[in-house]
């Protein structure tokens, strides 16, 4: 089982929980997302923290070609 597959699992599990407790989606991602950042800042300097999100967020169009993509 690959790390992304183990990824999806626990997300898609913790979706199912707060949903069924009434609880948003975005509210569960944002918390997921705090904790992926403070896992980051374990090992990480702040300034790659934040360019690895910069990239993350203007990559994150899933109908736009990048640069780095080859035709």
């Amino acid at each position: 089982m690959s790390v992304h597959d183990i990824a999806k699992r626990h997300f898609e599990a913790a979706l199912a929980e707060a949903e069924a407790k009434g609880q948003g989606s975005d509210a569960l991602a944002r918390r997921f997302l705090d904790l992926v950042i403070a896992q980051y800042l374990k090992t990480r300097s702040v300034d790659d923290v934040r360019s690895e999100l910069s990239f993350l967020a203007d990559s994150c169009d899933p109908d736009t070609d990048f640069m780095f993509m080859r035709p």
